[in-house]
């Protein structure tokens, strides 16, 4: 029970990250009841791939990343596909990451967002040297965090609940259904903090399970009441970055989980060249951090991609692709394994077909939406 507070700080504190910034712009865009749906169907799908991952690290002796598992039960071409699928949705969140980060930071400390590019490469300097630190300055940053995240969404509810208008959240365009589904994906992935939490929980395993489901209904949670008081207050007028529009608390708020996402995805990266490729600490950790400011400095001289379309191609394509292999490792670990997990969760071929095609026509039209 020691280890579970930890836990839970560690796969929160993963899967809020930038995802939470670009929601309410994307529910706006097809309304609070259609987006509604989405954040509860898509919390569900994710807790069930979660649970299976969960059971899939407690089914496995060593410790491994991702593509560790995908190697373990599906070969070396699963490990492959894996870690192409990581990779995109690492680089890609840590990318959002600083671009949020860096307008966050201008904006609160000159009114604007012209410096947002300095300021989001001052951000990745200093979180380049935390994450070198490892495991214990996750778990430290991600515990005080998840506390002021808390602390600041009670805040954020009781000062503008009283503001918010019922009319922002009437609206509904069922031809736009489909726009929400990658940011909202990309919002609940945090499937690399799994590995993690078997060595935070070290001799309680068997809390693993109550970990994850804890977490990703307080992540749902969280999501609901930030969009709400966000669209309700702002409606049409909500901006990409949710943030930016109400003021010193919501900008902090934005921050904090940034940080301490980007320390927990960072740790994770590093992790998966070291333990599954076994590349030295220092390269994993140069390969980590390098990409990300490159393809900042990359975006802002082209000026071709923005934030809520690096959000949504990132949750679109790792996490689906992520959670389909997911699905497949479970249902050879069942078969398969070094010890009997502290919890099971049935497999379902019927459930498990369903999921893959839900995942597919979401990509399919979210794709589509960044295109067209």
């Amino acid at each position: 029970m020691a280890n579970k507070f930890p836990a839970v700080a560690t796969l929160l504190g993963t899967i809020i990250g930038a995802g939470i910034l670009g929601i309410p712009y994307v529910i706006m865009q097809s309304g609070f009841l259609i987006g509604l749906i989405h954040l509860i169907l898509i919390a569900g799908v994710m807790l069930i791939i979660y649970l299976y991952l969960g059971e899939i690290s407690l089914r496995t002796t060593k410790d491994h990343q991702l593509p560790g598992y995908a190697q373990r039960y599906l070969g070396k071409k699963g490990k492959t596909i894996m870690f192409l699928a990581l990779l995109f949705g690492v680089y890609s969140a840590l990318l959002a990451y600083l671009i949020g980060e860096g307008n966050s930071l201008s904006f609160i400390l000159f009114q604007t967002t012209n410096y947002s590019l300095y300021l989001g490469v001052a951000f990745w300097f200093a979180l380049s040297i935390l994450s070198y630190l490892g495991i214990k300055a996750l778990k430290e940053s991600e515990e005080v965090g998840m506390m002021l995240i808390f602390i600041l969404i009670i805040s954020i509810t009781v000062l503008f609940w009283n503001k918010i208008n019922i009319y922002n959240l009437n609206y509904n365009d069922l031809s736009r259904f489909y726009v929400p589904f990658g940011v909202i994906l990309f919002a609940f992935l945090g499937f690399s903090a799994i590995p993690e939490l078997k060595i935070i929980l070290k001799k309680d395993k068997k809390e693993m399970k109550s970990s994850i489901i804890i977490s990703i209904v307080l992540a749902l949670i969280i999501y609901i009441i930030f969009t709400l008081v966000v669209l309700g207050t702002k409606g049409v007028s909500t901006p990409e970055i949710a943030t930016l529009a109400l003021g010193k608390p919501f900008i902090l708020l934005g921050m904090l989980t940034m940080f301490a996402a980007y320390l927990a995805l960072s740790d994770a990266l590093i992790d998966t060249f070291s333990f599954d490729y076994k590349i030295s600490k220092v390269k994993s950790w140069l390969l980590t951090i390098i990409p990300p400011i490159l393809l900042l400095t990359i975006i802002n001289l082209i000026k071709s991609a923005s934030f809520i379309k690096i959000l949504g191609l990132g949750g679109v394509i790792s996490g689906g692709i992520s959670s389909i292999l997911i699905l497949l490792i479970a249902k050879k670990a069942k078969r398969s394994c070094d010890r009997i997990p502290e919890y099971s969760i049935p497999y379902s071929k019927i459930l498990t077909f369903i999921i893959i095609i839900l995942l597919v026509i979401g990509t399919i039209f979210e794709i589509f939406n960044l295109f067209y």
